[in-house]
């Protein structure tokens, strides 16, 4: 294997964890928006009427 070869071979696999990390974080911060939109749900008809009056 050449010197180049390896340094290819390298850069494939540093991009190659670098897109899955960005999937799993993005992954991550959808169920984090998800959850945080499930726990306003309830409460967002009574903050919509307390600041009506």
């Amino acid at each position: 294997m050449t010197r180049q070869t390896a340094e290819d071979e390298k850069q494939a696999r540093l991009a190659a964890a670098l897109r899955e990390n960005l999937k799993r974080r993005k992954a991550q911060a959808r169920a984090r928006r998800s959850q945080e939109a499930q726990t306003r749900e309830p409460a967002a008809p009574a903050q919509a009427e307390s600041s009506r009056t």
